[in-house]
């Protein structure tokens, strides 16, 4: 059956056509085609999956390895030196600031002819054609050309439209009042840094995060993209400096400097009470906006860092040591043996032959043997131990970078003579910011308070104020007491004459110390140390000063040159703190001092605009006053000038100085305005108005140029 139907089928005609192998190799075919996909597609799935494997294992576990590499590659990021914040003085007048400079750089791979830019850019910074090639061989990318350019070469530069070379705006440091309180403020390198002063102290915190320059390039180091990021602004810092208080006593000290030709010296101006300086004057001086073109001696800090034998001045430690421990008073009688006393086989010569003088008297003619028997009677042990409580030896704590710890041998060290030398003020070595919280001691009434600079921190709206130590009793009320007494004595019958100051009481001790030669291994006769340190008024301190100068020529003991120095700067900076006075002065004695007035003219200081300087005049008060010396012997008093009205002189054409002189000649408040000569008043000429009436003066550096309106408003 199966047969018939296989035999009555029609034959396939693939058969018929192609023949009965062809099938089978089409099959064959087809399964060869299947298996080669199937390992292309297997090689593909494996090559994907390495692929992915690789990429996974680099994204997960060596991305950052790969990404820092590539960020290193394709751009540079060149730091733009960080803004500073403002310095300021205790009435925030600035003394340092930030203004905004351009600097120049280059991109060297977009630069063709690199020898001709650097010859044009050599002539117009003052350098060297090779200096820039240099410079711009070094990268690719980025380099510097010139940093902090003034406004003038920017220009020149930008005219040039020199392809590759660009700007970037930075901080520059600005000092507006040039040398004003050179040494505390500091200054800072071209990448601002501070390097001295409270720039140096308080640099962590006055500079701030630095800007940064961001340039892309491509695979051939071709720079395609810049951006940059501003730095921040860091914490700006109030000092306890008034910016008036210390223009006076830097030009006191260069006049003093002028008239000695002293080598160099010292003026601190400081509040007894809180230990803030004032005032902190040095010569030689230099200008911080220049600080790299001026020698190391020049930026030395000699308030806290130069060391001198104070000489007599130190005679305020022996004697208030002594009357502390109850070891002598004021008015015991010291015999000075004629002026020789001989410790130890060394026979010590005074100044002049002295025979029997009260402690008072020692103190006031600056008597070494009779400084040198008290000392002796005192005893090393406890002088040591004064010494010590007093400071010296060891740092104030100033908050200034340099303050050096003064020279003091431990009391195993001393000599038989140690004593001796160091009751009149030799074999030891102090600065001046030592000697002047000595003398703070005395006139506060015993405590020794940390001397500093920095008043507060200021960051946005916050304001930190300067933390400072307790004071520390270094002797009882009652010895200060009777050192103001004593010291009083100084100016008034002893060596510091010429620091007896108008209106006011004062007190201070003078200083006449020979220099050590090294070369020759003993004091030279011609080398000394001039010095003044002393307070006013007695009774209320407001301010201790203290005068040094370095070897001065001609007169050079410290009562005939820095005693006149201190009466000027403590005359000034009383009237100009509207401190009242506390005696009167007979009209010899002040036309006596206005003759000797040092005519030093405040309009010299830059942007400085002296207002009401003498408005603590005796003029101003109404009741008499009893005269320091004579109110002490007699009780006699001095009646001060009385009357209705005065007419208002004419004051246009005059300097600071002689407006100043002539209103308190009159009674008369001034208000100063500007800087120059007079060039408008209110009220006017001829007007008539009453004794400590205000009148308020203008001043121009050149009255020639002063405007038609100006000249219009004067009518």
């Amino acid at each position: 059956m199966v047969n018939r139907i296989r035999a009555g089928m029609p034959k396939c005609p693939s058969r018929k056509l192609f023949g009965p192998g062809v099938v089978g190799k089409n099959n064959m075919d087809l399964r060869s085609s299947r298996t080669r996909l199937l390992i292309v597609a297997g090689l593909i799935a494996i090559w994907t999956g390495a692929a992915l494997g690789r990429l996974a294992y680099l994204q997960l576990f060596r991305y950052s390895e790969y990404y820092s590499r590539a960020q290193h590659q394709q751009r540079s990021i060149v730091e733009v030196g960080a803004r500073r914040a403002e310095i300021f003085d205790r009435n925030l007048n600035p003394l340092a600031m930030s203004v905004p400079v351009d600097s120049a750089f280059a991109v060297p791979s977009e630069i063709s002819d690199p020898d001709m830019v650097a010859r044009l850019l050599a002539k117009v910074l003052g350098v060297s054609p090779e200096e820039i090639a240099t410079r711009l061989a070094g990268s690719r990318s980025f380099a510097w050309i010139a940093r902090k350019l003034p406004p003038e070469k920017v220009e020149r530069i930008t005219a040039m439209n020199l392809r590759g070379i660009y700007f970037q705006r930075e901080g520059g440091r600005f000092y507006p009042k040039r040398e004003l309180a050179a040494h505390v403020l500091g200054y800072v390198d071209i990448d601002g840094k501070g390097l001295g002063g409270i720039e140096y102290s308080l640099d962590d915190n006055i500079r701030s995060k630095p800007g940064k320059i961001l340039v892309l390039t491509d695979a051939h180091r071709r720079g395609f993209d810049s951006t940059d990021k501003a730095p921040d602004t860091g914490t700006s810092v109030v000092l306890t400096l008034d910016e008036k208080i210390q223009y006076i006593a830097e030009k006191e000290l260069q006049q003093a400097i002028q008239d000695t030709q002293a080598k160099a010296g010292t003026i601190i101006v400081e509040n007894p009470v809180t230990g803030e300086l004032l005032a902190v004057a040095n010569w030689p001086t230099f200008n911080p906006n220049a600080a790299k073109d001026i020698n190391a001696e020049a930026r030395m800090d000699r308030a806290a860092s130069a060391l001198y034998e104070p000489g007599s001045v130190f005679k305020i430690v022996t004697l208030s040591a002594a009357i502390d421990q109850g070891i002598t008073n004021a008015d015991e009688l010291i015999d000075c043996q004629m002026g020789s006393i001989y410790i130890a086989g060394h026979r010590i010569r005074d100044h002049k032959p002295y025979g029997l003088l009260t402690v008072s008297q020692v103190l006031a003619n600056s008597s070494d043997v009779g400084a040198i028997k008290v000392g002796l009677r005192l005893g090393a042990p406890k002088f040591y131990d004064y010494i010590r409580s007093f400071g010296f030896g060891q740092p104030t704590g100033v908050d200034l970078p340099g303050e050096s710890r003064g020279m003091l041998r431990r009391l195993e060290n001393w000599t038989p003579v140690s004593v001796g030398s160091i009751s009149m003020g030799q074999e030891i070595g102090v600065t001046p910011l030592q000697m002047i919280t000595a003398m703070t001691a005395m006139a506060n009434g015993g405590l020794i308070v940390r001397p500093h600079v920095v008043r507060a921190l200021r960051h946005g709206t916050q304001v930190v104020e300067s933390p400072q130590p307790e004071p520390r009793r270094v002797i009882r009320e009652t010895t200060a007491a009777t050192m103001r007494r004593m010291l009083e004595g100084v100016v008034l019958n002893g060596t510091g004459k010429k620091a007896r100051l108008d209106g006011y009481t004062s007190a201070g001790k003078t200083g006449t110390a020979q220099k050590f030669d090294v070369v020759t291994g003993h004091y030279s006769a011609h080398q000394l140390i001039a010095s003044f340190v002393g307070f006013a008024p007695i009774n209320t301190p407001a301010v201790t000063i203290l005068v040094q100068l370095d070897s001065p020529t001609g007169a050079h003991e410290g009562g005939q040159v820095a005693a006149p120095t201190f009466k000027r700067v403590a005359q000034q900076v009383l009237a100009y703190l509207d401190v009242p006075h506390d005696i009167a002065v007979p009209s010899n004695v002040l036309q006596a001092s206005r003759q000797h007035r040092d005519d030093q003219d405040l309009s010299d200081m830059p942007d400085f605009n002296p207002v009401q300087l003498d408005s603590g005049s005796a003029a101003n008060n109404d009741a008499p006053i009893v005269s320091q010396e004579a109110g002490r012997s007699t009780g006699a008093t001095v009646e001060l000038a009385e009357g209705e009205g005065i007419p208002v002189p004419q004051l246009q054409g005059k300097t600071v100085r002689e407006v100043t002189e002539k209103c308190m000649k009159l009674g008369l408040s001034p208000v100063l305005v500007g800087t120059g000569v007079a060039v408008e008043q209110s009220p006017e000429p001829g007007a008539t108005i009453r004794r400590g009436s205000r009148i308020t003066v203008r001043f121009a550096r050149d009255a020639s140029i002063v405007s038609a309106a100006d000249r219009r408003s004067s009518r």
